[in-house]
């Protein structure tokens, strides 16, 4: 029987460095190789054959792609069985400025008739979601502005919620969020996410707020607040070149607060970029690659940064910590499948990186119920076998094609790749995490951050 490399091997070179690492998601299989290693194992002779095989680095090919299709299987009825994150935007509006919104220019008329939009709203998921675990994340727009009919429209959100047993999240810019706190302690809050891009001035210059005016203390209040009341943290921290050696001193900060050490405390980071608009100041953004690149070795000259947040680096984050790597992904995008978006418009979208975009609306749900099918099962369809450039790639089961909105907005095709760059991020993430992980690892936030402004 010939055996062949498979082609789901992700061969990677660590940098400043002749070592590999192999991974092939299909398999489950990692190794560490030297350069001799990998050279043979890439030309398929490797001297430990019955090893290679063993391991799934050498296959027949026919078997490969029946354990190929059972694992898809496997993939689509986990994630069709999979808990629903049901964002509803009750606003646009926001009391903030900042300097990358990507919301600016949604201007949607908004309704007068908030409590029957609500209450469609409710009908609406009781119906479509039946019978699917779900939870409901309130968006923006920011959700926590002073007014009374802002607080009447959470307060009427919150009790929705709480009558059906589901889980709330919040994402806000944090500076009503010591006002809302007793509001919200009426939820079962599963996390609230706040953002801060940075300590003092290096916040206060890229989120200020509308006509001008500081934000990082009543933000850091609430959060102080929040974790006080033991209420889930989800600090999330935009970054791009202008405030990335800005993460150091956050970290100081995080640790000299307490947020760090709080069992409710965890972290994403978020890449700066292009969602929908072009922004002013294009030569301060970075890359995937680029992002993961400047990260690594700021960490790796502070790493008490890696005290804040450790990136998953692909592959290499859950590797390193738990010896495994992730289950294969033949779908990186939730939109109309595990993620759906409405806002107080009575409008329905896939997920947070559409919803309020003029033209991306999939139906309504107030004041009639209206689902475009078709567009619909174009989502619902969008995979790596419906991808053509995914076909061949041997990075699918790492990838999943990314992000369906990204690629539409780069190819005006939904199914099309929004393509990452598995192996470099792999061999950067092992370099990076592999020589001093600490035994518990940092408060990161897991899965797909598709929120205000990435979905990487």
């Amino acid at each position: 029987m010939p055996f062949v490399p498979s082609r789901h091997n992700v061969i990677a070179r660590l940098p400043d460095s002749s070592d590999h690492v192999i991974a092939n998601p299909l398999s489950g299989s990692a190794d560490l190789l030297d350069a001799e290693e990998a050279a043979a194992l890439i030309a398929g002779k490797p001297a430990d054959e019955q090893t290679a095989v063993a391991r799934g680095y050498l296959v027949d090919s026919a078997e490969e792609a029946q354990r190929y299709r059972a694992a898809y299987l496997d993939f689509v009825e986990a994630r069709d069985q999979d808990e629903i994150q049901i964002f509803f935007a009750p606003t646009y509006a926001c009391n903030f400025a900042c300097s990358y919104c990507y919301q600016s220019e949604y201007a949607p008329t908004p309704r007068t008739d908030t409590v029957d939009v609500i209450a469609a709203f409710f009908r609406y998921v009781d119906t479509t979601f039946r019978d699917r675990k779900k939870y409901l994340t309130l968006f923006g727009g920011e959700p926590l502005l002073p007014h009374e009919n802002h607080r009447a429209t959470l307060q009427a959100l919150i009790a929705g919620a709480a009558a059906r047993n589901l889980d709330v999240a919040v994402v806000t810019n944090g500076y009503h969020l010591a006002d809302y706190l007793d509001l919200l302690g009426q939820a079962h809050l599963r996390e609230i996410q706040v953002t801060l891009d940075g300590i003092g001035a290096v916040h206060d210059g890229r989120r200020p707020l509308h006509g001008g005016g500081a934000t990082f203390e009543r933000v850091v209040q609430g959060i102080d607040q929040a974790l006080a009341r033991d209420i889930p943290i989800n600090l999330r921290m935009v970054v791009d070149r202008e405030n990335l050696p800005g993460l150091v001193d956050l970290a100081h900060f995080a640790s000299a607060r307490g947020w760090t050490k709080h069992p409710r405390f965890k972290t994403q980071v978020g890449r700066n970029y292009e969602l929908h608009y072009c922004q002013v100041t294009q030569n301060r953004l970075y890359s995937r690659l680029g992002l993961a690149e400047a990260f690594a070795a700021l960490a790796t000259a502070h790493p008490e940064v890696l005290d804040l947040h450790r990136p998953s680096y692909g592959l290499a984050k859950t590797l390193v910590e738990t010896g495994t790597l992730p289950e294969p992904v033949f779908d990186a995008c939730p939109g109309t499948k595990t993620e759906w978006a409405f806002d107080a418009t009575g409008r329905i979208y896939a997920c947070t990186a559409t919803v309020g975009k003029p033209g991306e609306a999939l139906g309504t749900f107030y004041p009639n119920v209206q689902l475009d099918e078709q567009q619909v099962a174009h989502w619902q369809d969008r995979d790596v076998l419906a991808i053509p450039e995914c076909k061949g790639c041997s990075m699918q089961l790492a990838c999943g094609g990314g992000c369906a909105s990204l690629a539409k907005n780069q190819t005006g095709r939904l199914h099309a790749p929004d393509c990452r760059p598995v192996q470099e991020l792999l061999g950067l993430g092992m370099s990076l995490y592999r020589p001093a992980l600490n035994p518990k690892p940092a408060h990161d936030a897991p899965g797909c951050d598709c929120t205000a402004t990435s979905c990487d």
